[in-house]
């Protein structure tokens, strides 16, 4: 059986178009037509539905193209394990991390993975976490830098950091004139927080659950940025954290950041892969590395 045609059939069962489809294998469409005709033949079986603009998998051809993505993925994993044997810093890495964290992170530590491990070529893709989690099971990522809790038994991973959450408020904010809070401070106070999908939102959530804070209602931003400059707009409170307040990210007009009194609010960082990955000791590696950020990154301190 043709690896290439398998390819072939799950990027059709992906994208369910065949233009598409032969675009992201970089075949023209007749190819990739005959090879998964061919692949129907050997296998005595319907796998789509042909119709015009519409493609539709048979149930068993469902069940083939979830099959055939394993069984690419061992493939790939044959090939890492060769290549790593000799170099384990070369190749190709796909790295999936979220939205809340990627601009503030990855230009503190892409510089010294690129000095570690100059033949890497890193690709990175900036997902929510449930979308890393199912790209990592699909066998699209090879590992992800993800916040606890990840409940994936398939997984292994390793702690990067604690990253700390500030306040933010209005520069005019009673909250404004402390150096310090406590979490007892954010009593009563309805805070603005990420729309569904975001664990920073999840986070912010945990801590409103433990002094009796409110969610403002009517308001979800979709992102850190939108966050950050309905706080300026005297909207709202909300927790940032500490890394997307840190250079280079320029300060901005009007937003008081206040740190936490131990026990500070915070979230885990972790770096994770799948547990059949031949990248296990290459990812331990690479979490070293990340772990090597400079203290004052995550360090809080009053204004």
């Amino acid at each position: 059986m043709n690896i290439r045609a398998l390819q072939y059939f799950v990027a059709l069962a992906d994208l369910r178009n065949f233009s598409r489809a032969a675009e992201a294998c970089f075949v023209t469409q007749p190819t990739l037509s005959i090879q998964i005709r061919k692949l129907e033949e050997e296998l005595g079986v319907q796998l789509i539905e042909r119709a015009p603009r519409k493609i539709m998998l048979t149930e068993v051809g469902t069940d083939i193209a979830e099959r055939a993505r394993e069984i690419i993925h061992d493939v790939e994993q044959l090939k890492a394990i060769a290549r790593r044997a000799t170099d384990p810093g070369t190749g190709i890495l796909r790295l999936g991390i979220f939205p809340t964290l990627a601009p503030y992170l990855l230009p503190h530590v892409v510089p010294g993975i690129r000095k570690a491990f100059p033949k890497l070529q890193l690709q990175m893709f900036e997902e929510k976490t449930a979308d890393v989690l199912q790209l990592l099971k699909r066998g699209k990522l090879d590992a992800g830098i993800l916040a606890l809790p990840v409940d994936e038994e398939q997984l292994s991973f390793e702690v990067l950091f604690d990253e700390p959450f500030v306040a933010a408020m209005p520069a005019s904010h009673p909250l404004a004139n402390s150096k310090y809070l406590s979490l007892n401070d954010l009593r009563g106070q309805d805070l603005l927080l990420l729309e569904e999908g975001h664990c920073l939102r999840d986070h912010a959530l945990e801590v409103c659950s433990m002094v009796s804070a409110t969610e403002k209602l009517n308001f979800q931003a979709t992102s850190l940025e939108t966050l950050r400059m309905m706080v300026a707009a005297d909207v709202g409170v909300t927790l940032l954290p500490v890394l997307s307040v840190k250079p280079p990210v320029p300060k901005t007009e009007n937003l008081a950041l206040r740190p936490f009194q131990p026990p500070e609010p915070k979230r885990t960082l972790i770096l994770c892969w799948r547990r059949s990955s031949a990248m296990t000791d290459f990812f331990k590696q690479l979490a070293e590395l990340i772990r090597q950020l400079p203290e004052e990154l995550l360090t809080t301190s009053a204004e």
